[in-house]
């Protein structure tokens, strides 16, 4: 009869420390699109490259399914979903990397009657420690690229712990080495940082900067003064040399948020860079650092068209950010280097009826070999997509044509009328590539996805 050999534990040490041991990444880039729920991907994938294609993400080896609830909620919003990503910690919704029994107090106007004050008080929760302060701790060079606000919640859950997502002049204030309120997690800073919303980074003027820093502080010249090279522009972002800089604050937008790509690439005047460009360069200046790197990149502003209930320019935006993903692609190692995508939560975005194959996504629902229009019981034609709640919503519908649908601006009908649409509480899905990328499979809690990465990383 056979009898299974019993090593002791001293044995099964020497057998183990005798083994090969897993490598880890010296890089991770860490993709996320805002509000990429699996309907988005579907949808942007028909836009972009037809039923038989595939997105550039969708070719990445190794994917998985991603639970996004956040503490209190079924349907989590922004801060606490890529808060838990970061962090590993399941929190409440509105708060930026605290711990679970944080509660979102909303913040308060400054003197000049700005509302992004924090009104968190001391004694509630405490701040957990993000991906990117770990790397940082472990000597790796660090970023955040978005197409939002720098201070919005995405970037803002790598770098700042706060009670609530909306006390911008804070969280800004969170990334400046040796200034007030500075997260001395962040060792001698963020070394890239990329996004929108100047105003919370500038002084307040009344004729300029109406939404400016009521405490007068240039965060931007606080930042050059200590080394950091800084960009507002396009041309200014390319002219960033990697040779002579290996730190930079860049804003492209005075207030508020990038513009859409659809409005960008129509703008021949804009002079805000593309994702892909931001992506790039912050690629070549992290890379500069021998200890490897951890750069976080948002595509956000997919969330923001979809709260519209505009799919078109939603779709363009993920094709934006489907776009960075294949630059970094090729930009980097894959022996060295860890690329995951994924998304912090859903939308209640649907595909509809039966449209032909080689139908736009954006057009009507056209069925059949003749592309006959899909219509409702009261003769009215529908189109591909819709959603389940939104601001489009008639008391009576009325027929549609494909110029109307295919607009830029046009805006897919909901089934609930509310002032803005809502998230939705589906899972997402993530894809990997590179090393340790079999280490992301299954269904996952986005707070797991903290671990993988925090394990690829060695940290």
């Amino acid at each position: 009869m056979f009898k299974p050999m019993i090593l002791s534990s001293a044995v099964l040490m020497a057998l183990l420390s005798t083994g090969v041991q897993a490598a880890t990444a010296k890089n991770v880039i860490f993709f996320l699109g805002d509000g990429m729920g699996p309907t988005t991907v579907t949808a942007t994938r028909l836009y972009k490259v037809g039923e038989a294609g595939q997105l550039t993400m969708e070719t990445l080896d190794h994917t998985a399914r991603i639970k996004t609830f956040s503490h209190d909620a079924q349907t989590t919003d922004s801060a606490p979903s890529m808060s838990a990503y970061m962090t590993g910690v399941k929190m409440n919704n509105e708060v930026i990397s605290m711990s679970a029994d944080t509660v979102a107090e909303s913040p308060v106007k400054d003197a000049n009657g700005n509302n992004g004050l924090s009104g968190c008080a001391s004694s509630n929760g405490q701040a957990v420690s993000t991906l990117l302060e770990l790397a940082k701790a472990k000597g790796k060079a660090v970023g955040a690229v978005t197409t939002t606000e720098l201070t919005h919640a995405t970037p803002a859950a790598t770098y700042a712990h706060v009670c609530h997502r909306d006390a911008a002049y804070d969280i800004a204030a969170q990334a400046i080495p040796g200034g007030a309120g500075f997260n001395s997690a962040l060792g001698d800073g963020v070394d890239v940082l990329m996004g929108g919303g100047a105003n919370y980074w500038t002084p307040y003027d009344k004729d300029n900067n109406k939404r400016g820093r009521a405490d007068g502080r240039d965060l931007m010249a606080e930042l050059k003064a200590q080394g950091y090279a800084t960009a507002t522009t396009k041309s200014e972002l390319a002219a960033v040399d990697p040779a002579s800089s290996s730190r930079l604050i860049a804003l492209f937008s005075k207030t508020s948020h990038l513009d859409y790509d659809l409005d960008r690439q129509a703008n021949s005047a804009s002079t805000q860079p593309s994702l892909s460009e931001m992506t790039s360069k912050a690629i070549d200046l992290l890379s500069k650092n021998q200890d490897g790197y951890f750069l976080m990149v948002e595509g956000g502003r997919i969330d923001h068209a979809l709260h519209g209930t505009n799919a078109k320019r939603a779709l363009q935006d993920a094709s934006a950010f489907d776009d960075a993903i294949k630059t970094a692609l090729g930009k980097v190692d894959l022996k060295n280097t860890l690329i995951v995508v994924t998304a912090d939560h859903d939308h209640t975005m649907t595909i509809n009826g039966y449209s032909a194959k080689g139908n736009n996504v954006l057009d009507l629902v056209k069925e059949g070999s003749d592309k006959t229009i899909k219509r409702d019981i009261n003769g009215n034609a529908i189109t591909t997509l819709a959603f389940g709640n939104g601001p489009n919503r008639k008391q009576v519908r009325e027929d549609l044509t494909s110029e109307q649908v295919m607009a830029d601006s046009y805006l897919q009908e909901s089934g609930v009328k509310l002032g803005s649409e809502t998230h939705g509480g589906g899972d997402v899905m993530l894809f990997a590539k590179g090393i340790n990328a079999d280490l992301f499979k299954g269904t996952l809690d986005n707070t797991k996805v903290f671990d993988k990465v925090k394990t690829a990383l060695g940290l």
